[in-house]
């Protein structure tokens, strides 16, 4: 049977690498999410032009109205949801790295797409995420999020203070942390994955890694088996430090 898999951000960037790699697969349908329904669609044509299976979906995650209608599209289309991929997200500061400085608005507009945003998303697909004989949820984090490595002066990631961003992907490995458990007598699987610092709009042309490994670690996730994890936090398959 094949498998239905939905991407949120995927009109671009590792969201849209995602897309093709999943698609490319085999045996999965991907849904491509989009905010801007043009350019969703465009995104989603250049992969079937590859021959992948993939279709646009119209998403604003951040829109209760958009989500609804986008879960009652995938239920009247397939009855069930097989693969959530919650890649949507944003980087927003207002120029300072100091954590007293950075102002509540920087924070709620960060938390509203990177927390809130993929929390409503993950619950309003639940019901048709446990219609899947193998669901599997994949919260898109960052080695950012690690509060081990940001206390460690030794970390590579010690200077790295983004400190909404930082702290609104640390609140997505704990809702990750807290759903896991929920679901953890169930046929559905929840992980944290770290894509890496990738050559993107957000991490920029000074990132070490290519677009096309960025998408590794969410799509070997999204595949994992019965054995595979459930409540991770991962970067191509090694659990990070919390």
């Amino acid at each position: 049977m094949t498998k239905i898999a939905l991407i949120t951000g995927a009109n671009k960037g590792i969201g849209f690498e995602t897309a093709r790699q999943l698609a490319a697969s085999g045996g999965v349908h991907v849904v491509l999410a989009a905010r801007d329904r043009a350019k969703g669609v465009e995104a989603a044509l250049k992969l079937q032009a590859e021959g992948l299976d993939v279709e646009a979906l119209t998403l604003d995650v951040t829109d209760a109205a958009s989500i609804a209608a986008a879960v009652k599209e995938i239920d009247k289309k397939f009855s069930r949801l097989d693969i959530l991929i919650n890649n949507a997200g944003i980087a927003f500061q207002n120029g300072s790295k100091n954590v007293s400085d950075e102002t509540l608005d920087v924070w709620r507009k960060t938390f509203d797409t990177n927390l809130f945003a993929l929390i409503a998303v993950t619950q309003a697909f639940l019901p048709l995420l446990k219609k899947s004989e193998a669901g599997r949820i994949v919260n898109l984090s960052s080695i950012l999020a690690s509060l081990r490595l940001h206390s460690d002066p030794t970390s590579p990631i010690y200077d790295f203070k983004m400190p909404a961003y930082n702290v609104s992907k640390t609140a997505v490995n704990g809702w990750t942390v807290q759903l896991a458990y929920e679901l953890r007598d169930t046929k559905i699987k929840v992980n944290a994955a770290h894509p890496g610092w990738v050559k993107t709009d957000m991490g920029g042309p000074a990132a070490p890694m290519e677009i096309v490994d960025g998408a590794k670690t969410s799509v070997a996730l999204a595949l994992i088996d019965a054995k595979g994890p459930n409540g991770a936090y991962l970067h191509l398959g090694e659990p990070l430090p919390w």
